[in-house]
This record gives C-alpha cells, sequence and structure tokens, in this order.
C-alpha cells in the first residue's frame, strides 16, 4: 500500500514539475516577445523624431523665401507640436488600439501637413533651386521610407507575439500574469501617407 502510495506521489511531483517548467518557458517566452515589440516600437519612435527634427530646418529655410504661406507653415509647426503631446512610459509603446490611434492621427496630420508645404514649394522657383532646400527633401523622403520599414517591423513583432499569447497552453500563462495583446499600426485613408518628394517640378506626368 505505502508502494503504491509513492508511485502516486511520485506521478503527481512529476506532472507537477512538468507543468511548472511548460509554465516558465511560456512566461519567459511572453516576456521575451514582448520585449520585442517594446524594442521596435523604440525604433518607431527613433524614426519618428528624425522627421520631427527635420521640420525646424526645413521651415527655416521656407522661411526666407519672400510671400512663402504663412498659413502653411504654421500648420506645420502647429502639427509637430501635436505630436510631442502624445506620450507613452518610458521604455513602452500603446497599450491599446486606442493609444496607437491617438499617436496615428498625430502623425498623420503632420504628414498632411508636410505634403501641403512641399506642393505650395513648386510655386517658388527660388526655393525649389536652394540645394538647401532640396538636401532636407531627400532626408524626408529618406525617413518616410524608414519609418515605412520600421512600421511594418513593429508589426511583425506584434503579430509574433499576440499569436504566441493566444496558442495553448501558453494563453493560460498569459492570463495569469496578465500579458495583453498589443495592436497594429493599420492604414487609415488620408494617414500616415509618406509627403510626395518630386524632383522633376513642372514636368508633366507621362500620358497613360
Amino acid at each position: 500500500m505505502n508502494r503504491i502510495l509513492l508511485v502516486i506521489l511520485a506521478a503527481i511531483a512529476g506532472l507537477v514539475l512538468i507543468v511548472g517548467l511548460g509554465g516558465c518557458n511560456s512566461y519567459n517566452g511572453l516576456v521575451g516577445g514582448r520585449q520585442e515589440v517594446d524594442k521596435q516600437w523604440a525604433q518607431v519612435e527613433t524614426v519618428y523624431q528624425r522627421r520631427a527634427d527635420l521640420i525646424p530646418n526645413l521651415v527655416s529655410t521656407v522661411t526666407g523665401s519672400a510671400n512663402f504661406e504663412r498659413s502653411v507653415l504654421r500648420e506645420v509647426t502647429e502639427a509637430r507640436a501635436s505630436v510631442g503631446q502624445v506620450k507613452f512610459p518610458t521604455g513602452s509603446g500603446p497599450e491599446t488600439a486606442e493609444q496607437l490611434a491617438q499617436f496615428q492621427k498625430a502623425q498623420g496630420a503632420l504628414g498632411s501637413a508636410l505634403s501641403r508645404l512641399l506642393v505650395v514649394a513648386e510655386r517658388y522657383p527660388d526655393l525649389k533651386a536652394s540645394g538647401g532646400f532640396r538636401d532636407l527633401q531627400v532626408q524626408l523622403e529618406g525617413t518616410e521610407n524608414r519609418i515605412t520599414v520600421e512600421r511594418q517591423r513593429f508589426n511583425e513583432a506584434v503579430r509574433s507575439y499576440n499569436t504566441q499569447a493566444q496558442r495553448f497552453p501558453t494563453v493560460i500563462v498569459a492570463r495569469m500574469f496578465n500579458f495583453q495583446p498589443k495592436p497594429y499600426f493599420t492604414a487609415e485613408p488620408q494617414a500616415e501617407k509618406a509627403p510626395k518628394v518630386d524632383f522633376n517640378f513642372g514636368t508633366p506626368a507621362p500620358a497613360k
């Protein structure tokens, strides 16, 4: 009888050990996935900040052009200020779709304002011929491309983390320790559209 009891206790202990190890692996995997999402978010913030850092020089260069539309410059400046008001806890990104939508809305408004500034700039031959202005255009175009790349990488990290958190038995650990799903960047009409940087000012588009 004692031998049977010992076998049962050993079996229970072995099962508890297996479950415990599995739970630890699941927990560590979730922690690693969440850290990867946060790392990719830091890259997203870096490229958006690079765009914001280009704006003072862009505005300064454009301001030097006589009679440039002040309303356009004001719109860009105000949009940049609005972007700076969207804050998240240090070391982490948005936790909900609503928070990310707020970030996208602010960045989208800035992107639209930059697009309008570049369109208006086409009316100023001296400005278009300025080497400093054209250099800023090149930097802006490169930054917009980087933004697209880093957003895609962020979405990939989120997809991996969310998928892991929804798989059994990891989903049990995720619920126990409150590992919440992360939001994705989503495409929105008229939002997050890269400003068009056209180096062939005044050149008619080819007929289709």
